[in-house]
């Protein structure tokens, strides 16, 4: 199988890679470094990712920014950030890969626990999260070639936890060898239209 990783130099897209690479193909797609390269937030971008790559299996996507603060303090520019990246970026990643696709194939997205559980501070990625899994929902719906698509929402990663525990008070956290088998059973199971929540 042929799967393409946004987010492969990452925490969670370094261990997706690390998983399926022993059975799979792996294209490894960052911003800055990888086997590709591709700015989520540029269509063009992205179309030019998808026309170098040519036909594949499946997209993983372990990418996408937000910003982080008080409500009554995010600006304009903060609620664009992450609607343009995690959001936008996404939903555009996905629509510019279906005609690569081959028939079959699977998008598995990424969104996080903040959807269920706010965070002071978190109001832009609870906001955009949510909408990422309903995306999916609403996607699944309508994929063509019997596409399959779904989303991981993990909690906080115990290799992340020196940088965000003040952030996520009591949150149990994962670590991104966990994860990975969340977006590995997306890959290569049957079903779509699913939030594969991966709490501790």
């Amino acid at each position: 199988m042929k799967i393409v990783i946004v987010g492969a130099s990452g925490t969670i897209g370094s261990a997706v890679s690390n998983l399926l690479a022993n059975q799979h193909e792996i294209v490894r797609v960052g911003h800055s470094q990888g086997d590709a390269l591709v700015d989520m937030t540029d269509g063009a971008s992205i179309d030019a990712l998808f026309e170098g790559i040519g036909p594949f299996d499946a997209l993983v996507v372990a990418s996408g920014n937000v910003a982080f603060a008080p409500l009554t303090e995010l600006s304009d520019e903060q609620w664009q950030l992450g609607l343009e990246s995690k959001l936008m970026g996404q939903i555009k990643l996905t629509r510019a890969a279906v005609p690569y696709l081959n028939e079959g194939g699977s998008v598995t997205l990424i969104s996080g626990i903040l959807s269920e559980e706010p965070i002071y501070w978190g109001v832009s990625a609870t906001t955009i999260n949510g909408a990422v899994e309903h995306f999916v929902k609403a996607a699944a719906c309508e994929l063509p070639k019997g596409l399959r698509i779904n989303v991981v929402s993990p909690t906080v990663l115990t290799e992340s936890m020196d940088k965000y525990s003040a952030f996520f008070p009591g949150f149990e956290p994962v670590p991104a060898a966990r994860v990975a088998l969340a977006y590995q059973k997306s890959v290569l199971g049957v079903q779509t239209g699913q939030v594969f929540r991966v709490n501790g």
